[in-house]
């Protein structure tokens, strides 16, 4: 039993391993302006933001602006509250993930983008600039895995 898995629940961890032996291993840190790290997370706060109770719409715009980073989408789940209410997400990404909790009664959005490797998770913002329309923007940019290795 999956220790992260309750009694009775079915594990449902899945491999990515090729056929018939181990993954090569692949060193995902970036390394950027002499500082290494596992990826860069970004705290996103959209203020007087609009279609945040319309969850076809947050959810394509969630993938755009996942795609936008460059990232792989494996897997979305999207949770409406109710009519008039928020809606909550996650795209699990190969690279990370993506996720959003709105409050469309104070036109608030509440993200997180976190993506490593190759992708950008600055490639986002357009998307969410142009799908919610905010009047402002607070951001907040954390490395994750702070590495003293070269």
């Amino acid at each position: 039993m999956n220790a992260l898995t309750g009694p009775g629940t079915p594990d449902t961890l899945t491999s990515t391993a090729p056929c018939g032996g181990a993954p090569e291993p692949k060193d995902y840190f970036v390394s950027r302006d002499g500082v290494r790290y596992a990826g860069s997370h970004l705290i996103i706060d959209l203020w007087d933001a609009h279609r945040l109770e319309d969850l076809p719409h947050v959810d394509r715009v969630l993938r755009q602006a996942a795609a936008d980073t460059g990232a792989t989408i494996l897997h979305g789940h999207f949770h409406h509250f109710g009519e008039g209410c928020g809606v909550s997400g996650v795209l699990v990404l190969a690279e990370s993930h993506v996720s959003i909790h709105t409050w469309p009664e104070r036109g608030y959005a509440a993200l997180d983008i976190f993506v490593c490797g190759g992708c950008d998770p600055y490639g986002a913002l357009p998307a969410l600039r142009a799908g919610f329309s905010p009047g402002r923007v607070q951001l907040a940019e954390h490395k994750r895995g702070l590495s003293d290795d070269p």
